[in-house]
């Protein structure tokens, strides 16, 4: 059978916008000779609505939408992702649903089995595990569908807890009962750089296990914090991949589920890449979906600006930034001269505002209340608010949306102001450690100089009083971002991170660090997420808490 994979880029409650991609999707496979077309994971309504899925007209729309793709699939069948309610007396309102249509019809529907609440996923807040197992036909070929989870009750290696085994049904032994000749995964699985050959080697150990190939439909696109890489894959009935659709763009393929296939995989790509290529589509994504076209961002002549301001060009072009050089007297002339530079480099508005003045102002206001105090980090706070007003005033006044310059490494151990360098709608690299924003730049400037030299050697600075360097408040960031990976990622005790060989003391000093400042990360902007634990919803912690 000739299958094609159509990888798209929905957008959440885009009815209208959803439906037009996926007939289009439908046309092109019917007049390039495929017998079936695959969609992804709830493409109807794009992954994840969340409680969009308790409005009533939210889902009558989608019943309504699933009904004219039905009628619109002739000539060739489909198989597309939607809620569908659940009629049964028990359970929960909804099914995640792949609808199998075909002469105009819904032919057959399969719902999701397994259904995750780890991390960012929180699936069984909204839907009902399927209990029966069936098996489609169409052009006589028998083939199971699956959707998403369903490949993941048993992953490669154990989880920290030493459990591989994450369900208590599998799918796939319930449905090679049926003897399929292939197996449909639909899908909607978000890029993470830690977890992406985790995630492929799920789908070849399905397939070699039991020796059924295994067609894969990831989402592309950005929704908000979530970025999906697409990379859908044919995978044959050896666990060998034999082909492999773009990561980060739209793609389609047709796959001859009986022939031999010619390999045709995508190039290689190293981990920074992939990075860098997810957080321009996550910007590019979040300005086009909700309908913002400008930003801005507050230039320091650091790495960490600089890295968020290239992006930023690369997602949404030189002529929508604006970006403000916000000098203080702490600021070094080779700050402003290497922010320059790079404005200059990408050709990008800037504008130079000192801020000495406000702060004086801001001071000598409250020198009455300060009276008989020292100056402290106070006083350093100030600076970064100062600089947070001019930039929420460049976003009222001329509609750019404030793209926030954190790392992870500083966004964990509490090493930025709130409501001043805190500020924004979008956090770029608030997934990204330190070291790996060092990369980034090293990358960026491979084949010629766009990030100033001075602006990756110079320690790394807040500028917020005489000779201030980061390591006089943190870990040199090696150590610092060991120690946050173990704790955050791979959720070691402090025991266990000592183990690896890092000072205990440093070790729990860092610990406190991170659980002191829930409160500052649960006020932050929505994070960019490139790791397989990011700050946000994906990472539930107690802001009051004495573990």
């Amino acid at each position: 059978m000739k299958v094609a994979l159509a990888q798209l880029n929905y957008t959440i409650g885009d009815f209208d916008g959803n439906k037009q991609k996926i007939i289009s999707g439908i046309e092109r496979a019917r007049n390039e000779g495929a017998d079936l077309v695959v969609f992804s994971e709830l493409s109807v309504t794009g992954y994840y609505p969340h409680d969009l899925l308790e409005k009533k007209e939210f889902i009558q729309k989608a019943e309504t939408v699933v009904q004219e793709i039905a009628a619109s699939c002739r000539g060739i069948a489909a198989i597309i992702g939607a809620p569908r309610i659940n009629t049964n007396d028990r359970g929960k309102q909804l099914f995640n649903a792949a609808f199998f249509m075909a002469d105009g019809q819904i032919q057959y529907i399969q719902d999701k089995t397994l259904l995750p609440t780890y991390d960012i996923f929180d699936e069984y807040r909204h839907f009902e595990p399927n209990r029966t197992f069936g098996i489609a036909e169409y052009k006589g070929e028998r083939f199971a569908i699956t959707i998403c989870e369903d490949l993941w009750d048993e992953l490669p290696t154990a989880n920290e807890f030493g459990k591989d085994k994450l369900y208590q049904v599998s799918p796939m032994e319930e449905l090679v009962k049926f003897s399929p000749g292939f197996v449909v995964n639909l899908s909607a699985s978000p890029f993470s750089y830690n977890q992406e050959e985790w995630r492929q080697n799920v789908l070849v150990n399905k397939a070699r296990k039991y020796g059924v190939p295994i067609l894969y439909v990831n989402q592309v696109g950005a929704h908000t914090e979530l970025i999906f890489d697409g990379g859908s894959v044919f995978i044959n009935e050896k666990g060998a991949i034999v082909s492999e659709l773009k990561y980060f763009e739209e793609d389609f393929r047709i796959i001859d589920t009986k022939s031999e296939n010619a390999v045709d995989l995508q190039p290689e790509t190293d981990t920074i890449e992939k990075i860098y290529n997810a957080l321009i589509l996550g910007i590019k994504d979040y300005f086009r979906k909700m309908g913002f076209k400008k930003a801005t961002l507050g230039l320091s002549g650091g790495i960490d600006s600089a890295i968020t301001l290239v992006l930023a060009e690369r997602a949404l072009g030189a002529e929508n930034l604006r970006v403000l050089l916000m000098p203080s007297k702490y600021s070094s002339d080779h700050s402003v001269a290497d922010a320059v530079q790079l404005a200059e480099n990408l050709n990008v508005q800037y504008d130079v505002v000192p801020i000495q003045e406000p702060v004086d102002a801001f001071e000598k206001t409250l020198s009455p209340l300060f009276e008989g105090t020292s100056p402290d980090i106070t006083e350093e706070n100030i600076q970064a608010r100062a600089r947070g007003i001019f930039l929420m005033a460049i976003s009222n006044k001329f509609g750019h949306i404030l793209l926030n310059t954190t790392n992870k490494s500083e966004c964990a151990v509490g090493y930025g102001t709130l409501y001043g360098d805190m500020n924004g709608g979008l956090a770029v690299l608030g997934d990204v450690y330190k070291t790996d924003i060092f990369k980034m730049a090293r990358w960026i400037n491979r084949e010629k100089e766009i990030i100033p030299e001075n602006t990756i050697l110079k320690p790394p600075s807040a500028e917020l009083r005489p000779n201030q360097k980061d390591t006089d408040s943190l870990p040199d960031y090696p150590v610092l971002d060991g120690i946050l990976f173990r704790y955050i990622e791979l959720n070691l005790s402090p025991a266990e991170i000592a183990a690896d060989g890092y000072d205990p003391a440093v070790v729990n000093r860092v610990i406190k660090m991170v659980n002191t400042n829930e409160y500052k990360r649960f006020q932050a902007a929505p994070i960019l997420r490139v790791s397989s634990k990011a700050f946000g919803f994906g990472r539930k912690m107690p802001l009051v808490a004495r573990y």
